[in-house]
């Protein structure tokens, strides 16, 4: 594990601004959520002596870095709040992705959007420049968003742009690792060919859950052919088995690429009770996944890890805990999953949701798991049971580390790569 966790210089990115991207009074990605986890974090400690700092709004240049000038152009336009009633709106909106149910307009769509980039954007800057050796902007994650339209609730794509910034200050290589339980299609689109970043998304399968993206077989192309790597896991996978297919891929692809950094994407809807889709993680499975994601930065990059938040949709119980304790382990202020939540906060909550409280920090999971033991497969079919659990793990491990694993000059079939 390398480092002293908390010595390690941190900064955690800040703005009441971020509150702005507001999708509707009803729409399942509400900020309170955001406001939820910093005032948690805050209370518990988890901000430690970070750095703590205020972003600028992302500027055009940094935008077109990955979208088109006309894709921005509408964004602008719609943002408008006479926009609704210009002839030209519903054309530019379904023409750009927007205007939906998922991403519908909203006032100052545009500046809110790019508050959300900047936040990224300074949160790269700060270990770049050395400021800082891990960053982490909750309200960042915005990774399904295309060149010119945008998608699943997502305006611009925060992720991609990051990235692209810092590929241009000079980072060699840069892993992606996205935990969401959506695919991260939009940053694998932006460098499907541009072997210098691998992308990682773990996500509930695509024959089952919206974009419908991210199988085995989506690899890279051209010289990039290997550093795209999708482990797509059926609903109902739990932290045991999520963590073991998370270990099976992830350290030994991390490692074989090298990076110079790892920008993670911790979306928190794989949780058991996220009302958009089917895994079955716990707080305490989601803590292990960001506190396995530190430990392969502070083995492979000198502990360079750059954290945005993402989906989850549990707004008051799920998504503040989870992300309260993700700026912990950025921080090395860790949290106790049996710690009690405060009183004050449980009593935000309620103000803020008519909602109440969890009273602890964890959900009493389980975050150790069975290593994977190798290639051998056993029965996937028939009745429910832990050992068909883990053949229907196992065989989407195998599945993904022999697309992927060879291009990388490893064994697919050898536990110990």
């Amino acid at each position: 594990m390398g480092r002293n966790s908390a010595s390690v210089p941190s900064t955690v990115v800040w703005s009441p601004e971020f509150l702005t991207y507001r999708l509707g009074a009803t729409h399942p990605m509400n900020p309170v959520r955001l406001e939820l986890a910093m005032a948690l974090a805050e209370q518990l400690g988890a901000l430690g002596e970070a750095e703590r700092i205020t972003p600028v709004r992302a500027g055009e240049r940094d935008i077109l870095r990955v979208h088109t000038v006309a894709y921005m152009g509408a964004v602008k336009h719609m943002s408008d709040p006479d926009a609704a009633n210009r002839r030209e709106t519903p054309i530019l909106a379904r023409a750009h992705g927007l205007g939906t149910d998922d991403t519908p307009i909203f006032p100052r769509m545009h500046d809110a959007a790019a508050i959300v980039t900047g936040g990224s954007l300074d949160a790269a800057r700060e270990i770049h420049h050395r400021r800082a050796t891990r960053a982490v902007s909750i309200a960042g994650g915005m990774h399904h968003a295309m060149p010119d339209h945008g998608a699943g609730f997502c305006v611009y794509n925060d992720c991609a742009i990051a990235i692209d910034w810092l590929l241009e200050q000079g980072h060699k290589r840069i892993v992606y690792i996205d935990v969401d339980v959506h695919h991260g299609d939009g940053v694998q689109r932006a460098f499907y060919d541009d072997p210098r970043v691998m992308t990682i998304s773990l996500h509930q399968h695509p024959a089952t859950l919206w974009p419908g993206t991210g199988w085995p077989a989506e690899a890279g192309q051209g010289k990039a052919e290997g550093t795209s790597i999708n482990l797509p896991l059926l609903p109902g996978t739990s932290d045991e088995f999520w963590l073991r297919a998370f270990h099976a891929v992830v350290p030994g692809a991390v490692r074989a690429f090298g990076p110079d950094i790892i920008v993670s994407q911790c979306g928190v809807d794989s949780h058991r009770d996220d009302p958009l889709a089917d895994l079955a993680l716990t707080v305490d499975g989601q803590r292990a996944a960001f506190a396995a994601m530190r430990e392969l930065a502070d083995e492979v990059c000198e502990g360079r890890w750059l954290a945005v938040g993402g989906g989850g949709y549990s707004l008051h119980s799920v998504v503040p805990r989870s992300w309260a304790h993700l700026i912990g382990l950025i921080t090395g202020s860790e949290i106790d999953p049996a710690a009690a939540t405060p009183l004050e906060w449980q009593q935000l909550v309620r103000d803020r949701t008519r909602l109440e409280a969890p009273t602890t920090m964890g959900d009493g999971g389980e975050a150790s798991f069975p290593p994977w033991g190798g290639s051998v497969v056993g029965t996937t079919t028939g009745p429910a049971s832990r050992e068909r659990d883990i053949a229907r793990v196992d065989s989407a491990i195998l599945e993904t580390r022999r697309v992927v694993y060879p291009l990388l000059g490893l064994d697919p079939d050898d536990p110990r790569d």
